[in-house]
């Protein structure tokens, strides 16, 4: 029985490369212990006939050797080969070592921590993309999987590759952090038996990151959990914001001085604002930064509804990295029992339970019942108002999200009433097509019913939506 939680769609693309008959090239990336190396393990257990993973910070004679080293000891007859001098020489041992293995069957090859085994004047990605040119692509029974937590050399390096590897990756696969289905999958697997509000908690201040789930025991409370996480000093996560930076990026300075000032603002800022914050002028080194920072899941970009690039808004999306800058840092050796009642807690869990409704907004559509709809989710904002989230629909109808955490019922007053009235008459004056315009409320536990929300709210979404499982 497999033991892999979640992770459906992308069990079944790998196991549909097992029955096809051709070679195959998979090419797996995501961010620091979201479960890569786990998912090939499991979902492969049966077929690896090699498994190798790159040495962090190893030297070109580093990779080579144990490279070697791992073959000789899969089979000992190669110990009788001298080590390779280069990584041409090591890949045809590497393909001797395949024709020893006989069968027809598909065998997997799994290169781990792929960016690793590159050094500088190596031509690593050059020689292995030679490597699968000119003997694995010409069998039928090799399924060779490259993984790696540092995205920007997966993407730039391997899969946008112009030449050897140019359109050979026959599968790509960005591994997310688990969403709140799985999260929720996940932890009762573990018998964390809590409720969706507490699960809620979890999520806002560590995401879905399953090495950190992990660690969660049961019994625990979402304070006790937090504690032990992120406040004592052996805590998995106290120091792990600069290692994740660090194991991601060769030079990382830049890539925190991003994050840092997204932090900054709830609502998101413009290219310019981030210029200004992070101190980083305009150019190539910003725009590859924050590319990196995208394509590994720390920011994400909003397209205003107007579709004007320029006002496009940048947002931090990674919750641990959010819960560290507005808590951990400030607080070594405080305790979340206490933090969690103070008063900026209000304010802080408000801003997560935005960033966690615009990541599950496909759940959003579930609610709504319209997950059948084409829809496009971007955000809005003029002189006198801000949407963050609105889904444009494909029958002529637009929602108008608003995304409130509470621990109850949420209440609409009188004066956000007329908040909401004015957002909606700004945004119905600058829309450019005649369609419906709905006002949408995402919460935990639902609008209380007063004759403000009998006014300005069209349809709701409770918390129990988002953790519905997307097709």
């Amino acid at each position: 029985m497999s033991k892999i939680i979640g992770r459906d769609r992308e069990v079944e693309q790998l196991e549909k490369l097992l029955n096809s008959d051709k070679s195959e090239l998979v090419v797996i990336y995501g961010r620091r212990r979201v479960g890569k190396t786990f998912l090939i393990r499991e979902t492969y257990k049966k077929h690896i006939i090699f498994e190798v993973s790159g040495i962090p910070g190893g030297t070109y004679k580093d990779q080579l050797t144990n490279f070697y080293n791992e073959i000789c000891s899969q089979k000992k007859a190669f110990a009788k080969k001298e080590v390779p001098k280069n990584w041409l020489e090591a890949f045809n041992i590497f393909g001797e070592y395949i024709d020893s293995k006989g069968g027809d069957e598909k065998k997997v090859l799994f290169l781990d921590e792929f960016p690793w085994m590159y050094t500088h004047k190596s031509k690593f990605v050059q020689l292995f993309g030679h490597f699968w040119n000119s003997y694995c692509s010409k069998r039928n029974d090799l399924v060779v999987v490259i993984c790696g937590s540092a995205a920007s050399f997966m993407v730039n390096k391997v899969m946008k590759d112009p030449k050897g590897l140019h359109h050979r990756i026959t599968l790509p696969i960005r591994l997310l952090p688990f969403n709140l289905y799985e999260t929720e999958l996940f932890l009762k697997s573990k018998k964390v038996n809590l409720d969706r509000y507490s699960y809620l908690q979890l999520y806002m201040a560590v995401g879905g990151i399953p090495h950190y789930l992990e660690k969660i025991q049961s019994g625990d409370s979402v304070p006790v959990a937090i504690d032990r996480l992120c406040f004592d000093k052996s805590g998995l996560l106290v120091d792990e914001f600069n290692h994740i930076f660090a194991s991601l990026f060769d030079d990382s300075d830049n890539h925190i001085k991003i994050v840092e000032a997204l932090a900054t603002s709830q609502k998101g800022i413009t290219r310019d604002e981030l210029i200004l914050k992070s101190k980083i002028s305009s150019g190539g080194t910003l725009t590859k930064t924050i590319e990196e920072l995208s394509e590994s899941g720390f920011l994400s970009e909003y397209e205003p509804y107007s579709n004007t690039s320029k006002e496009t808004l940048y947002r931090l999306t990674d919750e641990y990295s959010m819960f560290y800058l507005k808590y951990m840092k400030k607080n070594k050796g405080g305790s979340w029992k206490t933090l969690y009642s103070s008063r900026s807690y209000a304010s802080w869990s408000g801003f997560a339970f935005e960033n966690l409704c615009l990541k599950h907004d496909r759940q959003i559509l579930i609610g709504l019942g319209i997950n059948g709809i084409d829809a496009n989710s971007s955000s809005w904002r003029n002189d006198n108002a801000q949407i963050d989230l609105l889904i444009d629909r494909s029958d002529r109808t637009i929602n108008i999200c608003e995304l409130k955490f509470s621990e109850n019922e949420f209440t609409i007053s009188k004066l956000y009433a007329d908040n909401i009235r004015n957002k909606k008459r700004e945004f119905i004056a600058e829309m450019k097509d005649r369609k419906n315009v709905f006002v949408t409320f995402v919460t935990t536990f639902g609008v209380k019913s007063n004759s403000h929300s009998d006014e300005v709210m069209d349809n709701q979404v409770t918390m129990d939506s988002l953790f519905k499982k997307s097709e």
